[in-house]
């Protein structure tokens, strides 16, 4: 992205597993400063669930161990679905990025010393049975939505459910269908990516989002060019338009005139503290000469990644 971009910061809006596919939103620039207002982001996925099996890693990639479990049914498995839904405690899987004492828990298990992951609480706001195979019996396969809460293991969910039926069960692939508002059907492919970058920065751009984009339910307000200026250089601002309708203790988007945001900040209900500016918000007050920089950053790309995430990017 760096090289196609020309952009030296580049963010992203959530990992994914090496052999998913997806929407994987990708930050720009300046817009690097907005990415934490996503982490917290619902995830949309679909899952091939494969039974009969379990794994060192929980997916296809790992050592797969057959399991001499009972005939399922989409049945049964669609009645194991209903008791994975809403708040669950969840285990992480042995190889996760996880980190335990300054080592990333994928490394301890390569090392021949897996680390005791413990559980914690994730949501699984829908779950649903899209599709059931059962050509194999020993073998059937399940394709299931999933809607979560970020820091979900949707890996650890195949292994679980499959526990649950006492037949071991394995993610044989995964696509994220969604990472907060951004959609796998607004992706962008990377190959469409690659060829606005030969065309030029101009093409790129027309590809690109406003940085805030996805953060439309966050509150706003609108900043006088001077009120910029002071939240610029990190001072208070007691905005013009007044601070109406603005939870206290909670960010807000900062705008311009023209509505583009060039920061945010959290009103006290009296002031509004800014927490974090865009360069191009900088650049106004400094006189920055780089304005290719500044309006980089001030957009984001999200990326259809068929193998990642993004503005959408399809990879």
């Amino acid at each position: 992205m760096r090289r196609l971009t020309g952009t030296r910061r580049v963010g992203h809006g959530g990992t994914l597993d090496p052999f998913a596919t997806g929407v994987l939103p990708l930050f720009l620039g300046g817009a690097t400063r907005l990415v934490e207002y996503h982490l917290g982001d619902r995830k949309g996925y679909r899952a091939t669930v494969c039974f009969g099996a379990s794994s060192t890693t929980d997916d296809l990639d790992g050592e797969l161990t057959p399991v001499d479990g009972p005939q399922l049914s989409a049945t049964a498995v669609e009645a194991d679905l209903a008791t994975f839904r809403g708040e669950i405690r969840q285990r992480p899987p042995a190889f996760s990025a996880i980190q335990v004492g300054g080592r990333r828990a994928y490394a301890m298990a390569r090392g021949g010393a897996p680390a005791e992951l413990g559980e914690r609480a994730v949501t699984i706001h829908a779950l649903e049975l899209v599709a059931w195979n059962s050509d194999d019996p020993g073998r059937p396969v399940a394709i299931i939505d999933v809607e979560c809460s970020a820091g979900t293991y949707v890996r650890a969910l195949a292994r679980d459910v499959g526990a649950a039926l006492g037949s071991g069960a394995y993610l044989g692939a995964l696509v994220r269908t969604a990472s907060g508002p951004f959609r796998l059907e607004d992706a962008i492919a990377v190959d469409v990516l690659r060829a606005a970058a030969a065309e030029g920065a101009a093409a790129i751009s027309a590809l690109l989002l406003p940085a805030d984009a996805g953060l439309e339910a966050m509150p706003s307000v609108h900043l006088e060019p001077g009120e910029i200026a002071e939240a610029a250089m990190g001072r208070f601002v007691r905005p013009l338009a007044g601070l109406r309708g603005l939870p206290p203790d909670e960010p807000v988007r900062l705008l311009d005139a023209a509505g583009r945001i060039v920061g945010v900040g959290v009103p006290d209900g009296r002031r509004i503290a800014p927490t974090k500016m865009l360069p191009s918000a900088v650049a106004g007050v400094t006189g920055a000469a780089d304005d290719r920089v500044a309006a980089g950053r001030d957009r984001a790309e999200l990326r259809d990644s068929a193998s990642g995430d993004g503005v959408p990017v399809d990879a």
